[in-house]
């Protein structure tokens, strides 16, 4: 079942990029949308029936949802504009480096990964720079586009580190509306700042916004958000992986952008490391679990 869930998660998260780089309207009025609509939808079930799961939550809660809700609204602002900029292959691919920068931010904190998720880690990104080749885009705005994909993915970590913490004790409806809620929210300051309308553009950008909200909000994040209770953020965050060749393929399909020629041996190794790394979990859980009973 989680299998299915990952499966639809990856699915979703792999037409983000796509969708969005033809949508035609501002890419924080998109983030706000996507995240307004994804947050509602999420949320409306429990405050029909449990409404004071809404009101139940801890300092510790709050700060955790805020602080992911806050690095969302960010991530989006930086990858959104990222793929208007430079290939939708390229932006996904450097966003999606995060399981890394989740290994580093784990490492500075004094957290030990086992040795094999960091061969399995260490095989998937290998992965990854058999997809893009490294190919980072050339002149100014594919530059700029590049460097707020990169920027997108310390985000991502970050986000999935807070939401990893906060999913311990809260559901997954609870956490994705406010987490959802407060990204919208953190996106209208940044708009204004950038001045960036949340309402102003064509009619059929709508389109555009209620396929990405469908697709990457509601059965992208929201899977891997429920995901993060399961598996935990460096699992998930490899297992996102798997939207590096999905982008390239829905991108050379839709887009008519070229597939890039590594994708085949770099799935390959994205799927070998991710194996690697829930293998090396199982054993360690398995270890853990003799020791305890011999306790």
């Amino acid at each position: 079942m989680l299998i299915l869930i990952a499966a639809l998660g990856v699915l979703g998260v792999s037409a983000s990029g796509p969708i969005m780089s033809v949508t035609l309207a501002p890419a924080l009025a998109i983030a706000f949308w996507r995240n307004l609509i994804g947050g509602a939808v999420m949320a409306a079930p429990t405050l029909v029936r449990r409404p004071r799961q809404f009101t139940a939550l801890s300092r510790r809660e709050y700060a955790y949802v805020a602080a992911a809700g806050i690095c969302l609204a960010l991530h989006f602002a930086c990858f959104i504009t990222s793929v208007k900029l430079t290939s939708v292959s390229i932006a996904t691919a450097l966003t999606c480096l995060q399981p890394a920068w989740i290994a580093a931010f784990q490492r500075a904190r004094g957290i030990r990964l086992p040795a094999a998720s960091i061969i399995g880690l260490t095989a998937a990104l290998v992965g990854v720079f058999a997809i893009t080749g490294l190919d980072v885009g050339h002149g100014r705005d594919a530059v700029t586009g590049d460097l707020l994909a990169l920027a997108a993915g310390v985000l991502a970590a970050l986000y999935s580190l807070f939401g990893g913490k906060a999913r311990e004790t809260l559901t997954t409806s609870v956490y994705t509306g406010y987490c959802y809620g407060i990204c919208a929210l953190a996106t209208v300051p940044l708009a204004l700042v950038a001045g960036q309308s949340l309402v102003s553009f064509p009619q059929e950008a709508w389109i555009g916004i209620l396929g990405v909200t469908v697709a990457a909000q509601l059965c992208g994040h929201t899977m891997f958000n429920y995901l993060l209770q399961q598996w935990g953020a460096l699992k998930v965050s490899m297992t996102i992986l798997l939207e590096i060749p999905g982008t390239a393929i829905i991108a050379a399909t839709l887009l008519g952008e070229r597939l890039p020629g590594g994708i085949y041996l770099g799935l390959g190794l994205i799927l070998l490391g991710l194996l690697i790394v829930v293998r090396g979990q199982s054993i360690a859980g398995m270890r853990r679990r003799r020791g305890a009973n011999a306790a």
